[in-house]
């Protein structure tokens, strides 16, 4: 019976899929080593993966019998994905699914960010509040606000789509532009990463981690932002010069941030946690019932077409 390891437990609904087979969970609350990968995977067909799972050449090559990667995640800048093409390993991840949720957190914390939040629900806990005041938490409203949003791919166009609700004007940033139709199917306008950065008022970042996009939002790039303007970055934290940002912000030339995910994941700088214009969260763009539950399903039927010989249902490459 060919086996499956699990580096984490994911949702029982994709485990169930993958009964026939010897599944391997760890069950530790934890992060495995890439020893302890190595050992507990040795003889194993399939592999399970999270963000956190570092896959890299050496363990993809210390595993005989392995044939497939299955990233819980639409990113996938953990695992080598040149060592797994080398060896004829298939690496697969879970696209499409998070659209909606990561687009609904995205606007969560442009809200907090936006309206306070934080700063106020924590005001109301330490017993601060008196009563209204003309001027108590002031925030700032969407309407009529520009939101700036780079990388326009499937979550991009979910959270334009919520700006565009509340009554925000959308431009964008990729790499390659839309054509002309679509810009004006979706009411969205092209700008230069430079002068998205300039005009915004608000800044959404949706995209992947690569050697393109890393410091993306570097410390000459973050001065080319107002400093009345928000910066939400769900995507990775990588993809902003972290230190610069802090010291923005620290500063005032850039109003607040709402932030999902950090330069060096899981440590979140001090300095971070200090600061009241930050609403701070773990990693959790994709933390909701449905759409964990359906990302265990994707990869569970990654696997299983995989190991029955057929094609997986959405390889990396």
């Amino acid at each position: 019976m060919e086996k499956i390891f699990v580096t984490y437990k994911i949702p029982e609904i994709g485990l169930k899929l993958l009964s026939k087979f010897n599944v391997e969970v760890n069950e530790e609350d934890r992060t495995l080593s890439k020893k302890e990968i190595i050992e507990r995977a040795q003889d194993a067909t399939a592999l399970v993966t999270l963000l956190s799972d570092n896959i890299d050449a050496e363990i993809i090559n210390a595993l005989p019998r392995l044939k497939i990667i299955a990233n819980y995640a639409v990113g996938f800048n953990n695992i080598d994905i040149e060592a797994a093409k080398a060896k004829g390993v298939i690496v697969t991840n879970t696209p499409d699914i998070l659209t909606d949720a990561s687009a609904d957190l995205a606007m969560a914390l442009l809200l907090a960010t936006a309206r306070r939040i934080v700063e106020a629900d924590k005001f109301v806990r330490k017993g601060l509040f008196e009563g209204w005041k003309p001027e108590l938490f002031l925030g700032i409203e969407l309407n009529g606000k520009t939101l700036g949003i780079i990388g326009l791919g499937r979550i991009g166009k979910a959270v334009a789509k919520r700006a565009q609700a509340f009554g925000m004007k959308v431009i964008y940033h990729n790499r390659r532009p839309l054509t002309s139709e679509e810009e004006k199917n979706l009411d969205v306008e092209y700008r230069s990463l430079e002068q998205l950065l300039k005009e915004s008022d608000f800044i959404s970042l949706h995209v992947p981690l690569t050697s393109e996009t890393y410091h993306l939002l570097s410390r000459s790039k973050l001065k080319l932002i107002k400093p009345s303007a928000v910066l939400i970055n769900t995507s990775r934290g990588a993809v902003v010069d972290e230190e610069a940002l802090i010291e923005f912000l620290q500063q005032g030339k850039i109003a607040a941030a709402g932030l999902d995910v950090y330069e060096n994941e899981p440590e979140v700088p001090y300095a971070l946690k200090e600061l009241d214009n930050v609403v701070l969260l773990p990693h959790i763009g994709s933390a909701t019932v449905e759409t964990r539950n359906n990302m265990a399903v994707l990869v569970a039927k990654n696997i299983l077409a995989v190991l029955e010989g057929k094609k997986p249902l959405t390889p990396v490459y």
